[in-house]
């Protein structure tokens, strides 16, 4: 996979170019009626399911006893399944995790909904990757709007974002 250049647009892209990581732009023609994203871009691009991760925002609530206020975290899992609030929050430290709202995602990220990248956010979020990225030389995530997916290697991702890895989809 060679290092995209020249490819502007968003924050994704440029930081992945900014960082030397080799991706590639995976770009669809997105259904402005479809509400399931991911799905729709593994069809769209002809990828398994498993290969394709969706970034999810959620508000994590500290430890009892930490004198910490909720922080938004940020969960990537494959579109197959679904996020586990628990397995997130333990993997992070917290006694319970619960979705962000939408408009909290967007603000923090700078990406509207559907197109939230793991890359390029507005601000640095806690992230864990699930560990079933690791079984797949590469993985496409969404590059910052709907419709425009990044595949790249996901050791890359967990460097680009600070990432861990845990086993946090079912």
């Amino acid at each position: 996979m060679a290092k995209a250049r020249g490819v502007g647009g968003t924050p994704a892209t440029l930081a992945l170019t900014a960082a030397g990581i080799a991706f590639e732009v995976r770009a669809y023609e997105h259904d402005p009626r479809a509400t399931g994203y991911g799905l729709e871009a593994a069809e769209a691009l002809g990828v398994e399911p498993a290969r394709v991760f969706k970034t999810l925002l959620a508000s994590l609530d500290p430890s009892t006893g930490s004198g910490q206020r909720a922080r938004l975290v940020v969960g990537i899992v494959p579109v197959s399944g679904q996020l586990d609030l628990k397995a997130l929050a333990r993997t992070l430290g917290g006694s319970k995790a619960v979705m962000a709202e939408v408009a909290a995602a967007e603000r923090a990220t700078g990406y509207v909904a559907g197109g939230i990248s793991p890359v390029g956010q507005k601000r640095t979020h806690p992230t864990v990757l699930d560990s079933s990225a690791l079984d797949h030389d590469t993985i496409l995530v969404s590059g910052g709007r709907r419709g425009f997916d990044l595949e790249l290697a996901p050791r890359d991702l967990v460097a680009i974002t600070c990432a861990v890895t845990a086993t946090i989809g079912r």
